[in-house]
């Protein structure tokens, strides 16, 4: 089921187009990648799909709704911080989750489980300032969903954490994936979008540039390389352009065009021993790389 509709969305400040017709949809239970370059309109389409900002065209829903209906099911982590660092870590929790319509019973005992859960219950105490930058950050994301909202955004919530930190709140977020909770997701740590979520957008100059299942964008932008263990590579192999030794493995450059299966199939009928066979796989930071360079090549072309 669809829980997030965007439809030609622009989004202008004064005359700089942040946001340019751009048209995506978020279904129930998936973790949502929104990924771009700094200055791409992200947080400025976070912020139209939260109500915080007004959309000068388009149209978007949010569970069925517009936007400002939808907002008590919603939950909002900002790229910029937010708590109220003088008042104890249970105090800001409870606050918040009445803001958004809970009773204080229910705020405190809401706020007590996600605490234990994020390893901070003997913080419940503490004032904020207190608290660590990594204890903070792991905060001000439960803070986010304290009132139990259907739908979570989170705008970098890796940002400025150790590794350990990383981990934690890593964990966390797939735990409410299991959970059923519908996250948008936006990060520049690509290796935690690949890990986390099931499907992408990525936009650039307020655009999309790429949208849909991350497996199946990984499989499109694939190289034209394959990891093969073998006893030995035959020289004439089908599209097979150069062959590289690699600790007891061969890696194979394919001419453009070229398709593994008949590579692997040249193999099998060769009564070569073929130990394991791969497409060398291709890091999403390497495919956003590739593709925002890309347009800006495009662009400086034309220019």
């Amino acid at each position: 089921m669809m829980i997030i509709q965007v439809q030609d969305l622009v989004k202008r400040y004064g005359d700089f187009v942040a946001v340019d017709h751009l048209s995506f949809e978020v279904d129930r239970g998936e973790i949502f990648g929104l990924l771009g370059p700094n200055g791409a309109g992200k947080t400025t389409t976070i912020r139209v799909i939260m109500d915080i900002l007004q959309p000068d065209a388009g149209s978007v829903t949010v569970l069925g709704q517009p936007p400002g209906r939808a907002k008590a099911q919603v939950g909002y982590l900002p790229e910029e911080r937010g708590l109220y660092r003088k008042l104890k870590v249970m105090d800001n929790l409870v606050y918040l989750a009445e803001l958004k319509g809970m009773s204080r019973p229910a705020a405190r005992e809401r706020a007590t489980g996600l605490l234990e859960r994020i390893q901070l219950e003997d913080w419940a105490s503490r004032k904020v300032k207190d608290l660590s930058q990594g204890m903070q950050q792991r905060l001000q994301l439960i803070a986010s969903l304290v009132h139990d909202p259907e739908v979570l955004f989170l705008d970098e919530p890796f940002q400025g954490l150790d590794p350990i930190n990383v981990e934690r709140v890593k964990g966390f977020v797939a735990g409410l994936h299991q959970e059923g909770k519908t996250i948008v997701l936006s990060s520049h740590q690509m290796n935690l979008v690949e890990a986390l979520c099931d499907r992408i957008l990525l936009i650039n100059r307020g655009q999309a540039v790429l949208y849909g299942p991350l497996a199946e964008i990984k499989r499109e932008h694939a190289p034209n390389a394959i990891r093969v263990r073998v006893s030995h590579v035959p020289t004439d192999l089908p599209g097979v352009v150069e062959v590289e030794p690699d600790d007891g493995a061969f890696n194979l450059a394919l001419a453009e065009g070229a398709s593994p299966q008949e590579v692997l199939r040249a193999l099998v009928d060769r009564d070569m021993q073929v130990q394991s066979f791969e497409v060398s796989p291709v890091p999403l930071e390497d495919i956003f790389v590739a593709v925002v360079s890309g347009e800006e090549e495009e662009d400086d072309g034309l220019a």
